[in-house]
C-alpha cells in the first residue's frame, strides 16, 4: 500500500511539473543573439546595395538569413542552459515548443514566396515581404514569450507594410532599419530586462 501511494505521488508530482512547463513563457529569447543579428543586417544592407534582379543581392540576404539563424539557435540554446531551461528535449506543448510551432509557419511562407517572387522577377519587392513575414512570426511565437516580442513583431509587420508601399529601391535601407535597428534596440530590451 505504502508503495503504490508513493507511486501514485509520483506520478502527481510530474504531471504537475508538465503542467506548469506548458503554461510558462518562453524566456530564451536572446537578447545579445538579437544585437549580433542586428549589426550582420546593418552591414549586409550596405554591402548589398538597392534590391534588384542579381542573384548576387538575394545570395548576399539569404546567407545574412542563414547566419541570423544560427546567431539565433546558438544563443538561445546558450541562455536556455544559463537559466536552467530544457530547450530541446522539453515535455510536449512546452514553450519552446509552442513558439517553435507558431514561429515556423511564417518563415515557411518566406522560403515559398522568396522563390515565387525570383520566379516573377520580383525581387525587388522581397524586403516588404520578409520584413513582414518575418514580424509575423515573431508576433505569433512572441505570444508564447515576454511582453516585448510580440511588439517587436508588429514593429517588423507595420515596416513590412510600408516597404511595400516605398519605393523598392528603398528596400535595402528599409531591411537596415528592421532586421539591423529594431533587432540591435529589441535585442537590447531583452538582454537587459529578460536576462541576456
Amino acid at each position: 500500500m505504502p508503495e503504490r501511494m508513493h507511486a501514485r505521488a509520483l506520478h502527481e508530482i510530474q504531471f504537475i511539473r508538465e503542467t506548469m512547463t506548458r503554461a510558462g513563457q518562453f524566456t530564451a529569447v536572446p537578447g545579445w543573439g538579437g544585437v549580433l543579428m542586428g549589426v550582420s543586417a546593418i552591414v549586409t544592407a550596405i554591402v548589398s546595395g538597392p534590391p534588384d534582379e542579381s542573384p548576387r543581392w538575394l545570395a548576399l540576404w539569404i546567407a545574412d538569413a542563414l547566419a541570423a539563424a544560427t546567431i539565433a539557435l546558438v544563443t538561445m540554446t546558450q541562455k536556455a542552459r544559463r537559466s536552467g531551461v530544457a530547450l530541446w528535449r522539453s515535455v510536449p506543448g512546452a514553450p519552446a515548443q509552442r513558439f517553435a510551432l507558431a514561429f515556423a509557419p511564417p518563415m515557411l511562407a518566406g522560403v515559398v514566396l522568396t522563390a515565387v517572387f525570383t520566379a516573377a522577377h520580383l525581387a525587388a519587392r522581397l524586403p516588404g515581404c520578409w520584413l513582414l513575414l518575418y514580424g509575423t512570426a515573431a508576433a505569433t511565437g512572441g505570444a508564447m514569450s515576454v511582453r516585448v516580442v510580440p511588439i517587436m513583431g508588429a514593429c517588423f509587420m507595420a515596416l513590412g507594410a510600408a516597404a511595400f508601399a516605398a519605393p523598392a529601391s528603398a528596400g535595402h535601407w528599409l531591411m537596415a532599419v528592421g532586421f539591423g535597428g529594431l533587432h540591435v534596440v529589441f535585442g537590447l530590451i531583452i538582454a537587459r530586462r529578460y536576462g541576456g
